[in-house]
C-alpha cells in the first residue's frame, strides 16, 4: 500500500474500483433486463450482447486510442466516464432488445476507449518500478476483489429495490469515477500545435502504431502467446463453471458462486505475493512459469475428469484455485513489458494494442470453451490446454533469455543528433542506449554482431 501515498494515485485507484463496482452492478442488471425482454431466450440475447462487447474491444481501442492521443489526456477519460453513466442510466427504460444491443455497443465502445488511456496513464504516474509493479498488483486485486463483491452488492440490493435501480448503481459508480479523474492532476502532455512521434502521421499509421511495435519487439511478441494461454484456462473457469456444477454435479447456485470464488482466491493470493516475487525473479521466468503450470494444471484435470467421473468436485477446486494464481502470475506483469517497450508517448497506442490482443484471445477461447463444454468437459480441457501450450511455445519462441533494456545495434543512416555518441564511420554507426522501438529503430537489431541494422530516420 506504499503506493497509496500518491494523492494522483489514489484517486485514479479510486475511481477505478467505482468504475468496476458500477460494471459489476450492470452485469447482474443486463441479465435481469434480458430476462424481462427475451424470457426463454435471455441467453441468446446476452451472448450477443458479450459478442457485440468483444467486438467493441478488438476493433475499436486502436482507432479511438488513435483519435484520442491528440486530445488532452483528462478530459478524454471524463468524457468517457459521463458516456458509461449516460447509457447506465438509459438502460432502465429499454422496451425492445435492439434497444439494449445498441446501448451496449455504446458502452463497450466508451470502456474501449477508457480502459488503455486508463492504462496508459498510471505508469507516468508511479515512475518507480517497484511502485508500478504495487499498482499492477493492486489493479489486479480491485479486478478480483469486484468479481467476488459486485453479486453480493446486488443481491444486497435487489432486497429492497427493483432490479432497475442496479444501473443507477452503475451511473453512479461512473459518475463518480469521472470526478476522481476530473479533480485529479494528470502528467501535462505537450503543448497545443505540438505532436511527438505517436500523434503524427495518417490516421492508418496512428491505429497500427501500438501493434506494428508490438510485431517488432520480442519480448511484446512473447505477450501474445502469454495471453492466450491465459485466455484459454480463463475460458474454462468463465464459461464452463456452471455447466460443470450444475449440469454435471447438480449443485445449486451458491455452489456455482462459491467455485469461481475459489479461482478469485487464488488469483488474489497470487496478487499478494507477486510484487516481491518480481524484485527476486525475472519477469520472463515469472510469466512463462505461470503459462506452463496452466497447461500442466489443464492437463491434468482433463487426465482426472475423464478417470475418475466421481471425484470432479476436489479436482475442479484445486484446478480452479491453481488456474486462478497461474493467470495472474502470467497476466500482471505485462504492464511492466509495456512500460519498458515504449516512449511515454506510445504507451496509449501499446496498451491499446494488448487490449485488442488479448480480447481477440478471449473471444477464440469463449466460443471454444462453450462449443466443447457442452459436448464433454474433459475434452474441452484437453483442447484448452493444447492451445494454452501452443501460446507457451510461441512465447517461449519470441522471448529470448536475454532480454536487456541497454542494447548496442548499427546504424547504416546517418543522423547528427542521434548519433552524436556514436562511433564507426559512413554506413556503420555503432552506439548503445535502451533500445525501443520507435521511428528512429523500426526494428530490432539482429543478434548477430557482423550484420549491420538498418534504420531510417524521419528527423
Amino acid at each position: 500500500m506504499a503506493v497509496w501515498e500518491n494523492r494522483t494515485y489514489r484517486h485514479l485507484f479510486t475511481a477505478q474500483v467505482l468504475a468496476l463496482v458500477g460494471t459489476g452492478l450492470a452485469t447482474v442488471a443486463l441479465g435481469l433486463t434480458a430476462y424481462r425482454l427475451a424470457g426463454p431466450d435471455a441467453g441468446l440475447v446476452l451472448s450477443t450482447a458479450l459478442a457485440i462487447k468483444m467486438v467493441a474491444y478488438v476493433l475499436l481501442a486502436p482507432v479511438v486510442t488513435a483519435v484520442a492521443d491528440r486530445l488532452p489526456r483528462r478530459g478524454f477519460l471524463v468524457a468517457a466516464d459521463v458516456l458509461r453513466m449516460a447509457v447506465a442510466a438509459a438502460l432502465p427504460f429499454v422496451g425492445h432488445v435492439w434497444q439494449v444491443y445498441v446501448l451496449i455497443a455504446v458502452l463497450q465502445s466508451a470502456s474501449a476507449a477508457f480502459t488503455p488511456a486508463f492504462q496508459a496513464t498510471i505508469p507516468t504516474v508511479l515512475l518507480d518500478e517497484a511502485d508500478y509493479t504495487r499498482a499492477l498488483s493492486l489493479s489486479r486485486l480491485a479486478y478480483d476483489l469486484e468479481s467476488l463483491a459486485s453479486p453480493v452488492l446486488a443481491a444486497a440490493l435487489l432486497a429492497v429495490a427493483d432490479a432497475r435501480w442496479l444501473f443507477a448503481g452503475t451511473a453512479f459508480g461512473f459518475a463518480a469515477s469521472a470526478t476522481l479523474v476530473l479533480t485529479t492532476a494528470l502528467p501535462a502532455g505537450p503543448r497545443p500545435g505540438e505532436h511527438p512521434p505517436a500523434r503524427r502521421g495518417t490516421l492508418l499509421d496512428r491505429v497500427t502504431r501500438g501493434l506494428r511495435i508490438f510485431a517488432a519487439t520480442p519480448r511484446l511478441r512473447a505477450v501474445v502467446g502469454v495471453n492466450l494461454a491465459v485466455a484459454a484456462a480463463g475460458a474454462m473457469v468463465l464459461v464452463n463453471t456452471v455447466v460443470i456444477v450444475r449440469g454435471h454435479l447438480g449443485g445449486s447456485d451458491p455452489t456455482v458462486a462459491v467455485a469461481l470464488g475459489v479461482s478469485g482466491a487464488g488469483s488474489i493470493a497470487a496478487a499478494l505475493v507477486l510484487p516481491h516475487v518480481l524484485t527476486r525473479v525475472p519477469d520472463r521466468d515469472v510469466m512463462l512459469g505461470a503459462c506452463a503450470a496452466l497447461v500442466t494444471v489443464l492437463t491434468t484435470a482433463a487426465a482426472l475428469t475423464a478417470a475418475l467421473p466421481g471425484a470432479w468436485w476436489p479436482v475442479i477446486l484445486v484446478a480452479w484455485a491453481l488456474i486462478g494464481a497461474a493467470d495472474c502470475l502470467a497476466q500482471t506483469p505485462v504492464g511492466r513489458l509495456i512500460r519498458r517497450s515504449g516512449h511515454p508517448d506510445d504507451l496509449p497506442a501499446l496498451f491499446a494494442a494488448q487490449f485488442t490482443v488479448s480480447h481477440l484471445g478471449w473471444l477464440a477461447t469463449y466460443l471454444l470453451a462453450g462449443v466443447l463444454g457442452a459436448v464433454s468437459i474433459p475434452l474441452a480441457l484437453a483442447v484448452l490446454a493444447a492451445v494454452a501450450l501452443a501460446g507457451l511455445a510461441q512465447a517461449w519462441r519470441a522471448w529470448p533469455a536475454a532480454d536487456p533494456d541497454i542494447v548496442e545495434h548499427v546504424h547504416t543512416e546517418s543522423d547528427p543528433h542521434h548519433l552524436a555518441d556514436a562511433t564507426g564511420g559512413p554506413g556503420a554507426w555503432r552506439h548503445t542506449h535502451r533500445l525501443v522501438i520507435d521511428d528512429l529503430h523500426p526494428r530490432w537489431p539482429t543478434t548477430r554482431p557482423t550484420r549491420s541494422w538498418s534504420t531510417t530516420s524521419t528527423r
